[in-house]
């Protein structure tokens, strides 16, 4: 129940109890709480065994436990009827990531050495760079005072 209570936090946690209750008054306190613990678990066991007694026998295996998602996957990894650890050892994340990350840098590279060559060369040309459309440009217009085609779909 308190498995995340190191020692310095339960001598504190003693040394508080005893300065708000006093020496006299703790025994009776810590009985108290016991009693309450006692009574809680008890009515959480029957309320268990009520739930079980109603399922009917289909359920006799049911855990309450395997309601928590984490026990559940965990079972369910443990089990491998389906077998998800072929499936899960048979990929590599951190490989396919590192594969698909190589491969856009270099694409990057690749592409930004032979744009900027080719955007040397045909900027003079034809205005855009390696097949790539610039978007800083705007469209040159053959009559200034010519509007654009409208288009019914796109509004």
């Amino acid at each position: 129940m308190f498995n995340d209570i190191g020692p310095l936090e339960l001598v504190t946690l003693v040394v508080l109890a005893v300065l708000v209750f006093g020496p006299e008054k703790l025994p009776k306190m810590i009985q108290d709480v016991t009693r309450t613990i006692r009574k809680i678990r008890e009515f959480s066991e029957s309320a268990k065994a009520d739930i079980r007694e109603e399922l009917g026998p289909e359920f006799k295996d049911f855990e309450f436990e395997d309601l928590n998602p984490k026990t559940f996957i965990r079972k369910q990894l443990d089990n491998d009827e389906l077998g998800l650890k072929e499936i899960r050892n048979g990929f590599d994340l951190k490989k396919e990531m590192a594969e698909v990350t190589d491969a856009v840098h270099s694409r990057d590279t690749d592409s930004s050495s032979s744009s900027s060559s080719s955007s040397s060369s045909s900027s003079s040309s034809s205005g855009s760079s390696g097949g790539s459309i610039d978007m800083t440009k705007k469209p040159e217009q053959s009559d200034p005072d010519e509007r654009p085609p409208f288009d019914a779909d796109a509004t």
